[in-house]
């Protein structure tokens, strides 16, 4: 048995290259010309680098933590509201999917899905935006979940040593939103396949929880790409192959894409922005204020902390503060 496994072993590099040199597009990228690690480390010889990067993250505290994270609603009453990590688990599937349809990299595009979210703090977007502006009342540039997730993989997972992942895998983590595209095409279809999942199934989460008729979705949009979550994420998940197939990148037709964005507008005027987040911003401050003004913390240390919280963490240690 020995001498199989070492068999397997010795020939398993050459035995991925052959095959993405037949099986993947020009434009993918290959899993052993990765760009490298901040840290050089001698690599798996039964994982890719890409492989490895997703277990690394899998295995992290931080991507356990994400099941006591919100997504939308904070502490719901019910067993099938989606957390943080089935946001992510869903975001997930759908990109790797893009990804094989594509002839893409599955590996390297399923470890960035995975790791995209692993900064947010407590409480969702409402968290996010409470932190946010303690930060910069301290004098800071604010906190941004994209940029706290790299931070995460990079400096604050195993005790500091961080995750030492691949350059494509953080590039992609870091620009899954904001400003800048990432590099690579892997990324860009998690960046774009993030809000597919977070569109349809906060809908889903909206109407099981009596915030949202479904009767009230905009027409067109609905008609347009389907009367359910499977439905919409079928049709964005056809249009945007096709669309990127014929343009040698990751974009979505026009018509399409104007349906997507007018549904997500439609899901921030309506759900989003129109809940009450007076509670968690309340238990941000009286948390951050704690740590830094009574226990002398460290700003940045603070919001870390902060931000590695769940949910229900969150809300025992604010209670405790009453």
């Amino acid at each position: 048995m020995p001498e199989i496994a070492g068999q397997v072993a010795d020939g398993f590099a050459d035995a991925i290259r052959e095959h993405e040199e037949r099986w993947l597009s020009p434009l993918a990228v290959r899993s052993y010309e990765t760009r490298g690690r901040e840290a050089p480390e001698e690599e798996c010889r039964l994982r890719t680098p890409f492989q490895r990067d997703r277990d690394r993250i899998v295995h992290s505290k931080a991507f356990r933590r994400l099941r006591h994270k919100t997504q939308v609603f904070v502490d719901p009453e019910g067993d099938h509201f989606r957390t943080r990590l089935t946001h992510t688990l869903e975001a997930a599937g759908i990109a790797r999917g893009v990804a094989r349809a594509l002839r893409l990299n599955e590996d390297l595009t399923e470890a960035i899905a995975i790791g995209h979210d692993v900064g947010h703090p407590p409480f969702g977007h409402a968290g996010e935006q409470a932190l946010d502006a303690l930060l910069r009342e301290r004098g800071g540039s604010g906190f941004r979940h994209n940029e706290h997730s790299l931070r995460v993989v990079e400096r604050l997972e195993r005790e500091g040593r961080g995750l030492n992942l691949t350059w494509e895998v953080r590039d992609g983590i870091l620009k899954h939103t904001g400003p800048d595209e990432p590099e690579t095409l892997e990324g860009r279809i998690v960046r774009l396949v993030d809000r597919f999942a977070y569109i349809n199934h906060d809908i889903d989460d909206a109407v099981r929880a009596g915030h949202l008729d479904a009767a009230d979705l905009p027409a067109e949009s609905i008609e347009l790409l389907g009367d359910t979550g499977s439905h919409r994420i079928d049709t964005l998940v056809h249009d945007v192959v096709e669309s990127s197939a014929r343009a040698g990148d990751i974009v979505q037709s026009g018509e399409i894409g104007d349906a997507m964005l007018a549904l997500r507008a439609f899901m921030f005027e309506c759900v989003y922005l129109t809940q009450d987040h007076g509670p968690a911003d309340v238990a941000v401050r009286r948390i951050f204020q704690r740590l830094v003004d009574e226990r002398g913390m460290d700003v940045q240390d603070a919001a870390d902390y902060l931000a590695g919280m769940t949910d229900r963490f969150a809300l025992a240690y604010a209670a405790e503060l009453d």
